[in-house]
């Protein structure tokens, strides 16, 4: 139940001063999404927007905030329901997505919000005030992802206290914020009169109106204050220090300014204004002192100066130009103290792990010695948590010089260009690196012994290139030769390692040995904190064993991984970092499981990647789920178009891509086959037929595609002999996605034989493969014929929900309405176990039914079937099994087998279990 008075906007007192130069700047314009009104309390934050939306045509969301919203799900259910109170309509499916969706996972909710804004094409505005209660890093997030993808024409206003953590600087840059800062909120002296003679009733000199407006510097609070108390003075307002567009406070304000204030405050201002953010500890470290808490609040309980960048009065900032305005204080009178205080400062950042805003001061200061010490010592964890291209432009401000005599900076150039997708350049700079290694060691240089270790991450660099050159051989040797001498060097290489193997194993088709090595991949990037490697490898992990079908392993990859990542990379200032093969996985899964809205808010963010610019085998994945999801839609002409974008970058940039992508090629000729160009598929297929893939995956794919294009042409024999080919590898490498999609083409051309007997035997396998996997999408994207196969299966008439789901997709599939499927869970495809007893007496449900992966496993744990028996029996992975009974378990609320079997009886889960 929402509290619908939040939804109220307050109404404007008639007397209150109406301030035009205001409501100009609160005006919507091309371009902008965001107004932003900051100031401390009193400055009259509510009462300007308040009026603005009075006099603004536009319909207009409202919604007031306090402490019990800073939680992702409320904060946008108020959201949700402050559009809706406002007359938005179509918001249902959001409603229900949102109440299925976990608190750091609110994408498909947040896209559903922004579709049905895209589609009403109104020009809507949404107020939220108060916003400074919200503290939660991943409602930040949400809310700057929500903001990046606004239609056009809508507006968001936050009234805040304090200056929120999102974004900003890159927003206004393009010019998509208006700040509205206590400098503009100030009043005027013209306001001022107004203020006092119409909305107090007071009659004041004009004098006496000047001295109150001069002393309180428009701080309405402080004149009100001022003028109840029948007083002609009122404290400073604090933050309104000047001209908001001039670059520096006057000399003569700012003394005036210091001069009120006590001796201890004053040094205080003076001896920290090197400091970008301020903390207690940081102040103490830079003043040598322990009393800084005090000065902190004490200039916090004054309003004075200081603006809190958090709700617990733990980091604050200066003014820009108030602080810019101390600095030029204190370096003009005591320089050297001014420059002791800054190294001070950028010692703290550094040791305290503030290591990017440390190396922003020093670059300041032009210390390129200490600048290349730094990035020496932290630059390869920054490169490797995302902050690649940044590394680049700090090394380019190093003197050439000093690179060159340098291997450790020589190779941070070189990681920084490869994750930037400028390999082209790399060949040459391993060369210097490695001549410049060999003379070191040859002249006993100090530091030889750690050169020599930097030999291991030259033999990485260059396994990923032999990837892009297709010498499957010496990348798998060369980043063997880096596992065995890893232990023995210092460089925090592991979980790249082991990622490069996992693109190994995975390029040849050992999907065993790549899971292996991708989990360690993750462990490892873990430990080493290296955020990009961990949502990589987890990625492609989950793309690996969706395709495996363990979907529900895949998505609790993708959910844990997401986890520490947001655990450990949580900085709401920057964009949320993503993964492609992440997003790319989870937009697959989805749209498998007919959840096209879920799917779409995984893919949107790819999509800005794409039309910015990405490495080229990103590029490929994504047009490739793109493509992938706007087949399943019917959309063709998007997906012909985003899958020949796919296949001609794949070849085009083939050099450029260090592992092979998927089979563009195979949709596409799928593409061209649901358009009735049967000839025109299969010379699409061709190029790959005549040079077959590396990837065994993606050359099932292409011969399965083929299988179809034999169909649709009549060669039924041809389509079975492909078919049959195929069998034994997709059976024995568990490659269960593909072995439904063979299944379910062999039963068709079987069919058309009229060799019935055998296509039904066929179907019944499929089903039963897909129904163990959570696989249903993929039927829906099979022939016509093969659809009224299914329709008139009796399987899919017998009792089970993903029965029923199925069966209900291609009816309405045949209606000509591609429904979405609704799910009770976001982590569940279908939930098998019916509520009743076969006598239709009610049993006691559990909160979240099993999988059917789950139930086959209940009932093996029933057998009395040991995990690795129950992994043999499965064809699965023991760490899949482990996943399973994990989840079981948790569904049962038990730790133990004993207590799984006794609880499943009890709710009526064993009675249809076969014992032994």
């Amino acid at each position: 139940m929402l509290l619908t008075t939040k939804f109220l906007r307050p109404t404007p007192d008639s007397r209150a001063v109406q301030r035009q130069r205001l409501d100009t700047l609160l005006q919507p314009e091309s371009g902008k999404r965001l107004n932003l009104v900051i100031a401390p309390a009193g400055y009259g934050k509510t009462t300007l927007v308040s009026q603005w939306c009075a006099g603004n045509s536009m319909p207009t969301a409202w919604l007031s905030l306090d402490e019990q919203d800073d939680k992702p799900r409320q904060f946008w259910q108020y959201v949700i329901g402050a559009f809706e109170h406002a007359g938005l309509i179509g918001l249902e499916d959001c409603k229900k997505l949102l109440a299925r969706q976990d608190d750091d996972e609110l994408t498909p909710a947040i896209t559903g919000l922004l579709n049905v804004l895209a589609a009403d094409g109104n020009a809507w505005s949404l107020v939220v005030d108060d916003y400074h209660v919200i503290s939660n890093d991943t409602l930040h997030r949400q809310l700057a992802w929500f903001l990046d993808y606004l239609p056009p024409g809508i507006l968001v206003t936050l009234a805040s206290r304090t200056e929120p953590p999102l974004p900003l600087a890159r927003w206004r840059v393009r010019r998509q914020v208006q700040d509205i800062h206590p400098g503009l909120l100030a009043f005027s002296e013209e306001e001022c009169q107004e203020f006092f003679r119409s909305t107090m009733a007071m009659e004041l000199s004009e004098d006496d109106i000047r001295s109150i407006c001069r002393k309180t510097e428009g701080w309405v609070a402080a004149m009100q204050l001022s003028a109840l108390a029948g007083k002609k003075e009122a404290v400073l307002p604090g933050q309104a220090l000047g001209s908001p567009d001039s670059r520096l406070i006057s000399d003569y304000v700012l003394t005036e300014v210091l001069e009120q204030l006590p001796e201890d405050l004053k040094d205080f201002l003076l001896e920290t204004a090197c400091c970008p953010r301020l903390c207690a500890p940081l102040c103490n470290a830079v003043r040598q002192r322990q009393d800084s808490q005090e000065k902190l609040s004490s200039l916090l309980s004054q309003n004075l100066f200081l603006i809190p960048l958090d709700n617990s009065n733990e980091w604050f900032r200066y003014h820009d130009l108030f602080r810019e305005a101390l600095l030029q204080r204190i370096q003009s009178a005591a320089p050297s103290h001014a420059s002791e205080l800054q190294s001070r400062a950028i010692d703290w950042l550094l040791r305290h792990g503030h290591v990017q805003e440390g190396i922003v001061q020093i670059v300041r200061r032009n210390d390129t010695d200490h600048l290349a010490a730094v990035l020496a010592e932290h630059g390869n964890n920054l490169i490797h948590g995302g902050y690649h291209l940044p590394v680049l432009e700090w090394l380019d401000a190093i003197p050439a010089h000093k690179i060159q005599d340098s291997p450790q900076l020589q190779m941070l150039r070189i990681w920084g260009l490869f994750f930037a997708n400028r390999v082209e350049s790399l060949d040459p700079l391993l060369l210097e690196v490695e001549d410049l290694l060999d003379r070191r060691v040859a002249d006993s240089h100090p530091d030889a012994e750690g050169a020599l270790a930097l030999h291991s991450e030259i033999s990485l660099v260059r396994s990923y290139l032999a990837r892009t050159r297709n010498d499957e051989k010496n990348a798998s040797d060369l980043t063997r030769q880096v596992l065995k001498d890893i232990d023995q060097i210092s460089i925090p290489l592991k979980s790249v390692t082991y990622y490069g193997l996992g693109l190994d194993y995975f390029g040849k088709g050992e999907l065993n040995d790549a899971e292996e090595a991708l989990e360690s991949a993750v462990h490892y990037g873990q430990v080493e904190r290296k955020a990009s490697t961990v949502l990589s490898s987890g990625g492609l992990l989950a793309w690996i064993q969706y395709h495996r079908g363990d979907t529900d392993l895949a998505l609790e990859t993708t959910g844990r991984v997401r986890q520490w990542v947001d655990e450990h990379y949580a900085d709401p200032s920057q964009p949320r970092l993503i993964s492609c093969w992440q997003n790319s996985a989870l937009t697959e899964i989805y749209r498998e499981r007919n959840q096209i809205s879920t799917a779409d808010g995984y893919l949107a963010p790819l999509l800005d990647h794409v039309r910015k610019g990405t490495e080229p085998g990103q590029h490929v994945v994504i047009q490739y789920v793109r493509g992938h999801l706007a087949f399943t839609r019917g959309d063709l002409e998007t997906a012909v178009e985003a899958l020949e974008d796919a296949v001609t970058t794949g070849r085009r940039r083939r050099e450029h891509i260090v592992f092979e992508p998927p089979a563009a090629s195979a949709l596409l000729a799928r593409c061209y086959l649901s358009s009735g160009h049967a000839e025109k598929a299969r010379a699409c297929l061709q190029s790959t037929l005549d040079q077959p893939a590396t990837n065994p995956l993606n050359r099932e794919q292409n011969q399965i595609a083929l299988a179809r294009v034999q169909n649709a042409l009549g060669e039924y024999q041809q389509a079975q002999d492909t078919l049959s080919a195929l069998i034994p590898a997709a059976e024995r490498n568990a490659h269960n996605r593909h072995l439904v999609e063979i299944l379910l083409v062999y039963a068709e051309a079987l069919a058309h034989e009229g060799r019935n007997d055998e296509s039904d035997a066929m179907l019944e396998k499929a089903l039963d493969r897909a129904e163990n996997a959570g696989f249903l999408r993929l039927f829906a994207e099979e022939s016509t014929a093969l659809r009224e196969m299914l329709l008139d299966f009796p399987r899919l008439r017998t009792p089970g929900r993903w029965n029923r789901e199925l069966l209900g997709m291609l009816r309405d599939l045949a209606a000509g309405q591609p429904g979405e499927a609704s799910f009770n869970s976001s982590q569940e495809a279908y939930h098998p176990i019916d509520t009743a007893r076969p006598g239709g007496e009610p049993v006691n449900a559990l909160a979240e039914p099993l999988s059917q992966r789950e139930q086959e496993v209940l009932a093996l744990i029933h057998q009395g079937l040991a995990n690795k028996e129950i992994a043999e029996r499965m064809s699965v992975a023991p760490a899949t099994v482990k996943a399973h009974i994990r989840n079981l378990y948790g569904k049962l609320g038990v730790s133990r087998r004993t207590e799984a079997l006794a609880k499943a009886r009890e709710v009526g889960l064993l009675e249809d279990v076969p014992k032994t």
